[in-house]
This record gives C-alpha cells, structure tokens and sequence, in this order.
C-alpha cells in the first residue's frame, strides 16, 4: 500500500520530505500530480468481503426464568459425575454446576429431580432435517443438488423447511441443535448450518448465531456412482480426487486474484464466484469441512491433499474404518462422527464395527462422536452412544458414562466448531439442559424436560411445551394418549 501511494508524489517531494529542507515546499502544480486513491467500493453483492453472513440469524430463546435442577446426577460433558447435583441457570446461560452444597440464588424456580439424571442438550453433527422433511415427497426433496461434482456454491439453509415435524421429535429425544448437511451425491455438498432446535417459521429464526460455517465435501462411492453413471467425471475414486484437487487450485487462483486487486487496485475487481468463495473461505479457517468419507485410505488421502493446500479437516463424517486410523486422526485433530450398528449397505461401509467409537476414543486427543444421518436415529442418539459404549466394554476398554456422554455433548459441539458456546454444563455457556427419567444409556430412559438456552421447550408431562408442527395434525394416531402420557406427548 505504500508503494501504491508513492507513485504519485514526485521525486523532489520525496527528497524534500526525506531532508527537511523548508525552501521545498510543495507547490500547488507538484500536488495536481498526485493521483487519487482508487474506491475499492463495489455494487451491492459484488464484495465477497462485505457478504460474509447475508443470511444472519435471527434466533431469539423463548420466554424463560431462572431455575436450578437439584437432586439429580449430573453428567457435565467434562467427564464429571455429580451425585446429588445442583445446575443453577440464570438468563439462560449455567452459572453453576456443583454438589449439593451448592446454593441457589433466593427467587430461583427449584426443578426437584431425585432419581432422574441431568446432561447437556443432545447436539446432532449431521442431520438432513429440514432438507430431507417428512412427508417424504419430491417436492420436498432438497437435499442434494445433483447437478453437477462441485456445488460449493450452494447452502443448506436456503433448502431448509422449519415445519419439518422431525425438529419436534428430535426435540422430544433431548436433541437441542442440529447440523443441517446437504447430501453427499457431488464431491462438494454445500454449505452446512447449525441450528438450534426451536420452533420458528423462518430458517433465520432457527440459525445458530454466530456458529461458524462448514462445507460438506463426500469422498468414495456416492460422488463416483452418481457421475459414472451419467458417463461423466467422477467415475472412479482417481476421478474423485482429481476432482478435490481442481477445485482447490482454483480456489487458490480465485484467492490470489482478489487479494491482488485489494493491494494495488489495478483494473476492474474480480467476478465474485460463489463456489470458489466458499473454498476459500476452507483455506483461510473460516468455514470447516465436513467430510463424508468411510474409508481408512480414503481418510488418509483426504489428510495429504489438506496438507497440499494447506487447509485443515474437523471432522469425518460415518467414518466406518476410523478405528483403523484412530492414531492419525488424533495426531491431526480431526473428529470422527460414526453410527454404532449401520453397516454393509454398501461395499464401502462393510468393513464396520461396533467398537468403532470406543477405539477412536482411545487414543489420546482423541475425538469420538456418534451420529445420526437420520431422522429416526436423531430421537435415540442417547441409545446408539449407549451401544458404542457397551462395545467397548466388551473389548476391555475402561470407559465411563460421565466421559462417553461426551460423544454426543461436547465432541459433538467440537465437531461442528461451537463448543465454546454449548456442549458442556459449565459456567457461562448456553444452558442446554436435558433432564433425563432415568440413566441416558439405559434402554428405558426418556427426556422429560428440555431447555434451550434456559428455556423450557419440551416437557413429556406438558402438552404446552410440546410444540406441533402444521404438517402433524390430523395424521392417524394425533390425540391418542402415549404411554399414558397428556395428548401430544413423544
């Protein structure tokens, strides 16, 4: 820049400048020479810079109080195990988690929960709620954009369909933010985005504020089965990476250009491309990659060509053979997001495990999650990290449930990079809350409160806390009881 401002300015002023000599002062024909800086200001929508986040969250937290939850076994999500807990939430963050020597401020609402177990609310890394609704019809089919092995440029959220009734069942199973994810048909998906799981009419009201963007990328047989068969590149997993690779480099190409047009502000500014922008913002940190991938090998491709262009992967997402590559994926930080028992649907998946998690977990730095990618499996994620643990116990592997709760608490906000936010019940964070009837991993267990940010939003005794979505009423059962449970209840 400052070579850019000299280059107006004659050599004498410089000379002038440099010794101090009054007899050289600037005359007014020397300063017409000057050359005026250039405005870099560019049309409405033009600016990448100036269009980081042109969706921004609306999110506001329902109406709520000041509470604490006493008497319960707290499982914190730091690997801590209460007995006889205390969780004192104030303006919806938790202000303190202890025994029950632990006060609670005078005015506080007291929940008395003897008997049952407290937890951080249930974060899910990769969902299609919203994208993939029910009803399950074409017209509501907005998950993948398969058009073409590169649509960087498209995002989750402008497909995403707030009614979607699995939002109000993912809830009822203690599920308190979601990671929407395009499909995983193209080498890159899309934008993903992370919600918070209330009800609301807009995606805006939804969105996680201020939780980073991420880019879903799929490595393996989806991408080459979905081009090979329309007799176009992807069809092998070389056409794959050749794929991956192209789309850096020009990322790279898109990058240097503009960074260039802002030092010197010569010509006319680049043409602002929105599937290359998203990859750059992959190479600058700024948005993380998720990344479908099930494969050992394939993983550890994925980790050279990240070196080769010098970004980073957070997480892997079904990663069925991770246990295979457990060490290198801790020595990278990079999180594995797994199923327990879904296997051989397809050659790549085949070679699963049950103790998948448990033996990623193992190692140190490590970071284990459990998923869904599925509508169903969302409302029992409780279940499926109770299977994962059961699994490792039987292959000797000493793992407890106050630090196996963390596979879908605090890994799982790691994972999809909010964890300062929520994931765990300490001091200052989001009170996500979930109070559970029973142990989370046992069978029997269920939600029966459900706190977002510090407000009520599901309550198995309550039909006013049971939110319904327009696309729910009337359907066969609606208004039958549930296990002698009030009308409405899950």
């Amino acid at each position: 820049m400052i070579g850019h401002h000299l280059r107006g300015v004659s050599l004498a002023a410089i000379g002038c400048a440099v010794l101090g000599l009054s007899a050289c002062a600037t005359t007014g024909a020397e300063s017409e020479t000057a050359a005026p800086s250039k405005d870099k200001t560019l049309a409405a929508g033009l600016d990448p810079a100036t269009t980081l986040n042109p969706y921004p969250s609306t999110y506001q937290p329902l109406p709520r109080e000041n509470f604490a939850v006493v008497g319960a076994t707290v499982l914190t999500g730091t690997d801590r195990k209460i007995e006889n807990g205390v969780v004192v939430v104030t303006d919806g963050r938790i202000a303190a988690v202890g025994d029950a020597s632990t006060p609670v401020p005078a005015g506080y609402r007291v929940i008395e929960a003897r008997g049952r177990y407290v937890t951080p609310g249930v974060i899910d890394v990769h969902s299609h709620l919203g994208v993939y609704p029910s009803p399950g019809v074409q017209g509501m089919s907005d998950g993948n954009e398969a058009t073409s092995p590169n649509t960087a440029q498209v995002w989750a959220e402008h497909s995403l369909w707030p009614q979607d009734p699995g939002f109000n069942t993912a809830r009822a199973g203690g599920v308190t933010t979601l990671h929407i994810l395009p499909g995983s048909a193209n080498l890159f998906g899309g934008r993903g985005v992370t919600i918070r799981n209330t009800p609301s009419i807009t995606m805006q009201g939804m969105k996680f504020p201020d939780a980073p963007y991420t880019v879903k990328m799929a490595c393996g047989e989806n991408p080459s089965r979905v081009y090979g068969s329309r007799n176009q590149s992807p069809a092998t997993g070389m056409g794959n990476m050749a794929g991956y690779r192209a789309a850096f480099i020009a990322a790279r190409d898109y990058k240097a250009k503009w960074d260039k047009w802002r030092e010197d502000g010569e010509g006319a500014a680049p043409t602002r491309n929105l599937q290359s922008e998203t990859l750059v913002g992959v190479l600058d940190g700024s948005i993380l990659i998720q990344n479908h991938c099930y494969r050992a090998d394939e993983m550890a491709m994925m980790i050279d060509m990240a070196k080769e262009f010098g970004y980073r992967i957070t997480t892997f997402h079904h990663a069925t053979e991770a246990y295979k590559l457990a060490p290198q994926l801790a020595a990278n930080g990079i999180c594995a997001a797994m199923w327990t028992g879904w296997w051989g649907f397809k050659m790549e998946a085949l070679d699963a495990i049950e103790e998948n998690a448990a033996l990623v977990d193992a190692q140190q730095g490590s970071c284990a999650v459990i998923h869904s990618d599925d509508a169903e499996l969302t409302q029992r994620l409780n279940q499926e990290a109770a299977a994962a643990l059961s699994a490792g116990r039987r292959a000797g592997l000493n793992i407890s449930e106050e630090h196996a709760i963390g596979w879908i608490t605090s890994n799982a906000a790691k994972a999809i990079g909010i964890a300062d936010q929520t994931g765990s019940l300490e001091a200052g964070k989001r009170a996500d809350v979930v109070i559970w009837s029973a142990d989370p991993f046992s069978i029997y267990a269920r939600a029966d409160q459900v706190f977002i940010d510090g407000a009520l939003t599901f309550d198995r005794t309550n039909p006013a806390y049971q939110p319904t979505s327009d696309f729910e009423l009337g359907q066969p059962g609606y208004g039958l009881t549930a296990a002698n449970v009030a009308e409405g209840a899950r």
